[in-house]
């Protein structure tokens, strides 16, 4: 299964990169706010995928129910969970993008929060532009465990 997934993916990206004729790029070459706006966007995309998933709903709780994981508090509360678990390479990554320093800040979040949330989306992007979606899938699931842990069940579940 782990196999299949990540294949699955990168069919997908390659399909992409044919039809609109886009080249390979050292992924070393990103900044970690060009990893952080992919990460952020792909982040938003599974936890959508989970809620639709999880059946029919009116958009509105759909959206409230997404708001609870994609906010800078939310993402930052994963990263105490994930950060051991993070391989050597995965850490510098995370860290290259806490220590980014964006030109925008959320408005519902810390600075300590905000950092460590661009971290985690830098994160994100760098595992999906690796073609790394288990490891992504994997380290997200474990980071809604934590938060389910820590302040009981995720509005988004049913």
């Amino acid at each position: 299964m782990e196999e299949s997934l990540d294949r699955v993916e990168l069919g997908w990206m390659e399909a992409l990169s044919q039809a609109f004729q886009l080249e390979d790029v050292d992924i070393r070459t990103y900044s970690p706010l060009t990893l952080a706006y992919m990460g952020d966007g792909v982040y938003e995309l599974i936890i959508r995928t989970i809620l639709v998933k999880r059946g029919n709903c009116p958009v509105n709780k759909l959206h409230r129910q997404a708001s609870a994981l994609v906010r800078a508090g939310a993402q930052s509360k994963m990263m105490e969970a994930l950060e051991p678990m993070l391989t050597q390479e995965e850490n510098r990554i995370y860290k290259r993008g806490r220590n980014a320093h964006p030109s925008t800040m959320a408005k519902n979040a810390t600075m300590g929060d905000y950092r460590r949330a661009t971290g985690f989306e830098a994160l994100m992007g760098w595992l999906f532009l690796k073609g790394q979606k288990k490891r992504m899938v994997d380290l997200v699931k474990a980071g809604i465990s934590y938060i389910e842990l820590e302040e009981g069940k995720w509005t988004g579940s049913r």
